[in-house]
């Protein structure tokens, strides 16, 4: 007697067939994304090739790739190839899309040829879910995450990692020089490499010193001090862990009632230090809130922001840091001196009074 549960037989045919229907759950969130999408007016939005053309080759209807895209932002599937790939085994997508299955090269030209219609439908879900009372509106948090642009280390050129390059080229040119001048003092019968090798390998490494000099000369010219070259917006990024990345920094502002982002904003400014009062106003559009309180972590402090979303009207709670560096540098800081009010002056850390005084002798008073 088996012991373990059995599957059905793979061989084994059915008089009817079960409903690609079926395997969906009532509660399955592709439905939410169907019923969405197919009540947008995607001609309103912008997206192109709503009408289909009287002639020429049938293309996907704007609606189905944009439940791909769609599926793909809920599930964290960013690649193009991985959509394909994922509407050929996903039961989910292949309910969703009734089967079709797109290459990736369309998938990829839907998103690059529709991306202001798709940040509308953005917008548009943001005003259904206030419709709907999924947001508090008062309270949101900002924070940013760092996307993996396409374009790699190696493609990606600032002044330090130019310089890096072109002294470890310069090393590898001088290595192989010396082995030349070994190789003419050798016998021909013992050389293991020959003269000839070397210098195509040093004239390999010169003209890459070229190719180095060209990058860094467009790196002085880029306002950025940077030059990506399969990817041109993407900058170098230091990741949380320590090291570097080459990526996007995206900026999400989440409300506090069911977690649901707000505002979003790509940018590729490395670090989070001026992006509160824009996410923070972002935010407070998109709900129409009246009164909101904005929290963001010490990344984000910065004196001018803070002003900025008050003078908003928008309450922000940020954690002030130090950047001073004076701990380092085995100084005070601000930070340590105590204002007295009643007394008017400040308490030094050393125990000593801080007080102004007014010379009215000296001004001429």
């Amino acid at each position: 007697m088996k012991r373990f549960i059995e599957g059905e037989n793979r061989s084994q045919s059915t008089l009817f067939p079960e409903r690609l229907d079926d395997y969906i759950a009532e509660d399955n969130a592709v439905r939410v994304i169907d019923a969405f999408v197919n009540k947008l007016d995607l001609k309103r939005l912008g997206f192109n090739r709503v009408e289909p053309s009287a002639t020429g080759r049938p293309g996907y209807q704007p609606a189905t790739m944009l439940k791909i895209y769609v599926y793909g932002y809920l599930n964290r599937l960013q690649s193009s190839r991985r959509l394909e790939r994922e509407s050929h085994r996903n039961v989910e997508l292949i309910w969703l899309t009734g089967r079709l299955m797109p290459d990736f090269k369309t998938i990829a030209d839907f998103r690059k040829d529709n991306k202001r219609a798709i940040r509308r439908v953005c917008v548009e879900f943001v005003g259904l879910c206030r419709e709907l009372k999924l947001f508090s509106a008062t309270l949101v948090a900002v924070d940013g995450s760092k996307f993996k642009a396409v374009n790699s280390r190696d493609k990606n050129f600032t002044r330090k990692s130019v310089k890096r390059r072109l002294q470890k080229t310069q090393a590898n040119i001088d290595r192989y020089l010396a082995k030349l001048d070994a190789a003419d003092r050798e016998a021909p019968e013992i050389r293991e490499v020959t003269a000839t090798e070397l210098k195509q390998k040093i004239a390999s490494m010169e003209a890459k010193m070229e190719q180095l000099k060209v990058h860094e000369a467009g790196v002085e010219a880029h306002p950025d001090s940077q030059v990506s070259l399969t990817d041109p917006d993407a900058r170098s990024m230091m990741k949380a862990g320590g090291g570097s990345t080459v990526s996007y920094n995206v900026q999400t502002a989440v409300d506090s009632k069911h977690h649901l982002i707000a505002a979003h904003e790509v940018t590729n400014i490395p670090n989070d230090r001026c992006q509160l009062s824009s996410m923070a106003g972002q935010a407070a559009a998109a709900l129409d809130a009246k009164s909101l309180t904005v929290i963001a972590d010490p990344g984000y402090y910065k004196g001018v922001e803070i002003v900025d979303c008050y003078a908003a009207g928008i309450k922000a709670l940020v954690p002030k840091v130090d950047t001073t560096g004076s701990q380092i540098k085995d100084r005070y800081s601000k930070a340590d001196f105590r204002y007295d009010a009643k007394r008017n002056e400040y308490a030094c850390p050393a125990g000593q009074r801080l007080t102004y005084r007014f010379d009215s002798v000296k001004h001429g008073m």
